[in-house]
């Protein structure tokens, strides 16, 4: 960024003051944005006024993502709003090993994302293995919509509690069955910063007592789901990932997967064939 295209300083500065730590970066991004949508040029009333709108929210806490109406994930561009869950830079983990996996699994691979929020892991997925046949769930309403933006038809996106909306034609047939199930134990909520806390939904972040409740329910399901030979894999914590493999259906082979540069943990647990 060069000085005539750096964002004013008063902004900046207000950014700053409200706790924003990348305080110059958000501030060309938000500039960026209000100026998308106002091509007459900045001197114009209503880029003042669309920017004033954007910093407003930002300053009031809003996460900048749902601010901007995107979040950037593995290389893809992909729309959210206010009220859903921001896909985070660890959930990458799980996205690449469901896409690598997927390769592998031949040339029409079923893959469904469970508690899907705005489907990053299916976007993925069917950006990268051409063929595959996608499905995504989450029983939130809001977060189905983003998702059905982001897939763009190119999977089928239903509303519903875990894997209760999917056609019972797959049943026995899903080569690989993807979570980022909540997993923040019910009492760590208050814990969390108010960007997640009093902007994200509950529902998205609650995972009960331990943070693996969801977690159990969905892996109870896999067996009946998963086909033979097939993989279920749920992001967690690396303090939680003993009690995720715990969770795991008996007999499966079960491994933990991290990643240090983004702190990604993913459970990795594959039927017999």
């Amino acid at each position: 960024m060069t000085s005539e295209d750096a964002p004013p300083p008063a902004l900046v500065a207000r950014l700053r003051a409200a706790g924003c730590v990348f305080a110059e970066d958000e501030a060309a991004l938000l500039v960026a944005a209000a100026a998308d949508g106002h091509p007459a040029g900045p001197t114009s009333d209503g880029l003042a006024h669309a920017l004033e709108v954007l910093v407003a929210r930002r300053v009031a806490g809003e996460p900048l993502e749902t601010a901007l109406g995107w979040v950037a994930f593995a290389g893809l561009r992909l729309q959210v709003g206010p009220g859903v869950f921001v896909p985070r830079r660890r959930t990458e983990l799980l996205a690449r090993t469901a896409v690598d996996l997927a390769r592998d699994a031949g040339p029409a691979p079923v893959v469904v994302e469970a508690c899907c929020g705005v489907a990053p892991v299916a976007a993925l997925v069917v950006h990268d293995v051409p063929g595959a046949r996608v499905h995504a769930t989450d029983l939130d309403p809001a977060a189905v919509a983003w998702a059905r933006r982001n897939l763009a038809g190119r999977g089928a996106v239903r509303e519903g509690d875990l894997l209760t909306p999917l056609p019972v034609r797959l049943r026995g047939h899903v080569d690989v069955l993807v979570a980022n199930a909540p997993y923040v134990p019910h009492d760590a909520i208050a814990t969390m910063p108010p960007e997640a806390r009093d902007h994200e939904p509950r529902l998205a972040l609650d995972g009960g007592r331990d943070g693996v409740d969801v977690q159990r329910r969905l892996l109870t399901l896999a067996p009946a789901w998963v086909r033979p030979g097939g993989y279920v894999l749920v992001e967690t914590s690396t303090r939680q990932a003993p009690a995720t493999r715990a969770a795991c259906p008996a007999g499966w082979a079960v491994e933990v997967r991290h990643d240090d540069d983004i702190d990604g943990t993913v459970v990795v647990a594959r039927r017999p064939a």
